[in-house]
């Protein structure tokens, strides 16, 4: 299991901003594929919103990757 901390300097990040912003995704339609086939969780739900406001406290998984939003 791969885990990244993440800092964000504003208020959130969308979920599919921050996919591209670490690397997981190449695209904005990478970011939106991957989210709307229910691969992505939000703190252990999955989230199918590209547009969800990623706050710091958050965690993001994918896979094997763990991002965790401070």
């Amino acid at each position: 299991m791969q885990k990244d901390i993440i800092n964000i300097e504003t208020e959130y990040i969308k979920l599919g901003d921050l996919l591209k912003f670490a690397g997981i995704s190449e695209s904005g339609g990478h970011s939106k594929e991957i989210i709307s086939e229910g691969f992505v969780k939000v703190n252990g739900e999955i989230c199918i919103m590209r547009g969800k406001k990623i706050r710091a406290g958050d965690k993001v998984e994918l896979d094997d990757i763990v991002l965790e939003i401070t």
